[in-house]
């Protein structure tokens, strides 16, 4: 199921105000929705414009979510999508970087292991008996 971020439009005419809401693509802009993660209201004053669950958001971000364009510039502006995005390359770093010394140790542990059936094993060895 691909989810979205994404505006769902209430208020009267000409006086708009949104949730921000986790939805599944197939469904109605006003349809439903997953969850609500955020209210933005543009009519209102600059610093009661947007209220965000900013745990929630990264949540969704985090399970695939791709967000609007409206929305993603809404997450920009509050520092939310650049969060992402830092922990976003930081785990890909990270997964690289294993991914790297996995293949390192391969050819260190198949050496070893060919070293080790090379080299006789003196407890395998018959004993001489004295007669």
């Amino acid at each position: 199921m691909l989810v979205k971020l994404r505006l769902q439009r209430f208020g009267a005419k000409k006086r708009p105000f949104y949730r921000i809401v986790a939805a599944a693509n197939a469904n109605k802009r006003d349809g439903k929705f997953l969850e609500i993660v955020g209210l933005y209201h543009p009519v209102s004053p600059e610093d009661k414009q947007v209220r965000l669950n900013e745990e929630r958001i990264l949540y969704w971000l985090k399970q695939g979510a791709q967000p609007t364009d409206t929305v993603k510039n809404v997450l920009s502006k509050h520092g939310i999508w650049s969060q992402f995005m830092a922990e976003k390359s930081r785990l890909k770093a990270e997964r690289k970087k294993r991914k790297k010394e996995k293949k390192d140790k391969k050819p260190q542990a198949t050496q070893k292991a060919a070293e080790t059936q090379n080299t006789p094993n003196p407890e395998n060895e018959p004993v001489a008996t004295e007669a």
